[in-house]
């Protein structure tokens, strides 16, 4: 599953806790739960504080997996790009959300919503939305609408949301991005070139009864998102990608 690198350039797992409630903007709260996280993993060694107002715990920029513990005024989010395994991301995420409740007053009245990302990433030259409409979208009606040898296709960036049958208090996202929203930060991409990105999220909604319950339900949201990867996104969404991007 983490050996992703004959599909796409990148591959991450992000968590974010989303809350209803602003966290703690005070200095000794964020560093103490800094601190105690960096005693649990050294490579977390960079602070760093962003425009947007995000404060994040970082590992070395140079580094080929990269990893990140981030803070904004109602959400809590970590990733880790190209981890050596899929076990690796989920310890961390596990960790955070085992630790940062305690220093950050979060209650289980608070919690808004639990999500976990599969983002993959791509090097495309040329008209992206033209190739994504192309792999993704190719021989449907919608499709067809486009005449890809005459019209200049300006804008193709699928998005979809479905409710699991077997799983209802499970939602999932499926999104194409060919490029940033208008006003969007550049993200950190690998020689500065902003990737196509595929990212499925699945989230689970609603208050907790308590915090114990939170990795377990990262437990649940990590099954049925590698399942998703595996039996879905991978032959449905990223091979015809790979396929497609490597005929331009």
């Amino acid at each position: 599953m983490s050996d992703f690198s004959a599909l796409c350039r990148d591959f991450c797992i992000n968590q974010k806790l989303a809350l209803k409630m602003d966290l703690p903007a005070a200095r000794e709260p964020v560093l103490d739960l800094f601190g105690r996280l960096r005693k649990e993993m050294p490579r977390l060694s960079n602070l760093h504080r962003y425009p947007d107002g995000e404060v994040a715990l970082e590992s070395g920029e140079d580094d080929q997996d990269f990893l990140w513990i981030g803070m904004r005024q109602t959400s809590l989010k970590s990733g880790w790009v190209n981890p050596k395994t899929l076990e690796d991301a989920y310890r961390m995420h596990r960790t955070v959300l085992e630790v940062a409740p305690y220093f950050l007053s979060i209650s289980p009245l608070d919690v808004d919503h639990l999500e976990l990302v599969y983002a993959f990433d791509f090097e495309c030259e040329g008209n992206r939305d033209e190739v994504v409409l192309d792999a993704l979208l190719g021989g449907s009606a919608l499709g067809e609408f486009a005449e890809i040898a005459t019209d200049n296709v300006l804008d193709s960036q699928p998005f979809l949301a479905i409710a699991l049958s077997d799983a209802p208090d499970m939602h999932v996202y499926l999104e194409v991005k060919t490029r940033l929203p208008r006003g969007g930060e550049p993200s950190a991409g690998r020689d500065g070139i902003e990737p196509l990105s595929v990212m499925l999220t699945v989230r689970r909604t609603g208050p907790v009864k308590s915090l114990d319950d939170l990795p377990t339900i990262l437990a649940a949201l990590a099954g049925h998102g590698e399942r998703l990867v595996e039996q879905r996104l991978i032959p449905r969404i990223l091979m015809p990608l790979s396929e497609r991007i490597g005929r331009h």
